[in-house]
């Protein structure tokens, strides 16, 4: 056994089939139907647990921005320390490991809980009252939906839905099939402080910065797989099963995908959000308004007068694109790794 697996349990070199059937488990059921709380949850019940002490010091402390970004890398050590050894320890135990590792897996990848998510907010624009479908919307996205109307909310939807390839999937289980499922939640604690911490607001503009710095590098190489993945899975349908694609767009080359997604504040939120919008012809981006703050970001995919609207056909549309890419692309990602195994 390969050294790396004693101290990475579950990785696809020594349990191949872990990563596939976690998916299989996430994209059929979504997250764990189990009467305990998610793993997740733990996580941001330490955050919550940890923000006030450091907030208190920070409003006495002469020079906030030192300690605020010291203190945040004191935090994001303590939660990575505190769920490797738990998982770890967890990872060890005879007899059921396996299922534990399968459990941890599944529970660490969120694509199918984000499409449900997403399907059941695109329901709530198309049948509920605004203020209603304003509220709904308003769990799952960051930016002010108060004055938002039906046209803007579904273009809020897809950016969200989209944007989130990488956090929901592909960064997790790229980190699934090198590190097994300790790596995995040691980049979901980074993910989940970064979601939780990683906002340019006075609250966390310092105290989130380690987390932000720490996910961007984390995610650098899984975004750029995200255009891979979404890329060779529209040639799959375009080839082979072209009246089940359900969308005209065509995309342009990885470079150019790439060049323009670096236009977005985030070094990898561009990626995913970029070839989903020239997938599905219709722009996404573009300014918007975070925490009462005024955003100014590019716009992504096709010009404006080339974009089709976001309304409900094309918000389906983008559902199943997803799913489909998710699918086709983590297993294609998974017979490379398997490939590289057998081979080297």
């Amino acid at each position: 056994m390969d050294v790396s697996c004693i101290f990475f349990p579950g990785t696809v070199f020594d349990a191949p089939l872990l990563a596939p059937l976690a998916l299989l488990l996430d994209l059929l059921l979504g997250d764990p139907p189990l009467p305990w709380p998610h793993p997740v949850v733990f996580q941001g019940r330490f955050l919550g647990f940890v923000e006030k002490p450091c907030q208190r010091l920070l409003a006495v402390f002469p020079c906030p921005h030192v300690l605020g970004r010291l203190l945040g890398a004191v935090v994001l050590l303590g939660l990575v320390a505190l769920t490797s050894a738990v998982l770890f320890v967890l990872l060890c135990l005879p007899v059921i490991h396996f299922v534990l590792a399968l459990y941890f897996a599944w529970a660490g990848l969120a694509m199918g809980s984000l499409l449900s998510a997403g399907k059941g907010v695109a329901q709530s624009i198309r049948r509920e009252p605004m203020r209603k479908a304003r509220r709904h919307l308003s769990f799952l996205v960051s930016r002010d939906t108060r004055f938002m109307d039906r046209p803007l909310m579904r273009k809020t939807l897809a950016d969200t839905l989209s944007e989130n390839f990488t956090d929901a999937l592909t960064a997790p289980f790229f980190w699934l099939l090198l590190t097994g499922p300790l790596g995995l939640w040691i980049y979901k604690a980074v993910s989940t402080g970064d979601s939780m911490w990683g906002y340019m607001t006075p609250r966390f503009r310092f105290l989130g910065c380690a987390f932000a710095r720490m996910d961007d590098c984390l995610a650098f190489i899984p975004a750029r797989l995200s255009i891979v993945a979404v890329s060779v899975s529209d040639i799959f349908l375009r080839t082979f099963c072209p009246d089940k694609r359900g969308y005209s767009g065509r995309l342009p080359s990885f470079n150019a995908l790439h060049r323009e997604a670096l236009g977005m504040p985030s070094p990898n939120s561009g990626c995913s959000m970029a070839v989903f919008a020239w997938l599905l012809s219709a722009r996404m981006a573009g300014p918007s308004v975070y925490f009462g703050e005024y955003v100014p970001k590019p716009w992504l995919g096709p010009p404006k007068e080339k974009a089709f609207p976001w309304d409900d056909a094309r918000l389906s549309a983008l559902l199943s694109a997803m799913r489909f890419s998710a699918f086709f692309g983590m297993t294609l990602l998974w017979l490379f790794c398997v490939t590289l195994t057998v081979l080297f």
